[in-house]
């Protein structure tokens, strides 16, 4: 009978091992389209693939997005324990804080109540766009914040605000030289050589004059 049961449990194991190995590659593809659309919805647009340059900040991802090789905005992925669970959020930052806007990427919340914090779902998330942290505080009205809470989701208004106050402190967080990545022209050899007469040139106009050697009287 152990046997029996020992065999039942190695081929049930093996059975949802084989499942999980079949899917999961369809499950990270899906989660993976999921984010990159998030992304693209809270920043400005962007040449390079965030993605590959993704970094972590206190414990949230940060996606860097950035045209001509300069940053025009940070999409930052956080998550906060709601009414049902976890709250989950992307968070899109130009590179002075503003927010630029918030896209859910998962919840368990109350359909028809703290469900109303989904894409979509209401105006609770556009109370955001264009506000800068700084001076915008992230809390419900009722802590003395700047946020109207969703009626009768108290919980989920606050911890949508926790989520987005984890994403900021991720931003401020991100060191000065990655916030801002200038734009550098490369010199072509001709122009490094054109420069560089140019400077030898301009060092020779600014040498002082030699004076000439005082006259010798003749031999008599």
């Amino acid at each position: 009978m152990v046997v029996v049961l020992a065999a039942v449990c190695l081929v049930s194991s093996a059975l949802v091992g084989g499942l999980y190995a079949l899917t999961k590659d369809s499950i990270d593809k899906v989660n993976a389209a999921i984010k990159s659309n998030a992304i693209s919805k809270v920043v400005p647009a962007f040449d390079n693939v965030p993605n590959d340059e993704a970094f972590e900040s206190l414990g949230c991802k940060v996606y860097p997005a950035k045209m001509g090789g300069s940053a025009v905005g940070y999409a930052i992925e956080s998550v906060a324990t709601g009414f049902g669970g976890p709250v989950k959020i992307m968070v899109g930052f130009l590179p002075d804080g503003t927010i630029q806007d918030i896209s859910v990427l998962s919840h368990s919340e109350t359909p028809g109540l703290g469900a109303k914090i989904d894409n979509g779902e209401g105006a609770f998330r556009v109370q955001f766009q264009g506000k800068n942290p700084a001076d915008f505080k992230l809390a419900v009205t009722k802590e003395g914040g700047n946020v109207d809470a969703i009626t009768a989701s108290t919980i989920t208004s606050k911890a949508f605000c926790k989520a987005v106050t984890l994403a900021y402190d991720a931003f401020k967080n991100i060191a000065p030289e990655e916030k801002e990545v200038p734009f550098k022209l490369v010199a072509t050899p001709a122009q490094e050589s054109a420069e560089s007469a140019a400077d030898a040139a301009a060092e020779s106009a600014a040498a002082p004059a030699t004076e000439p050697a005082p006259a010798t009287e003749p031999v008599k």
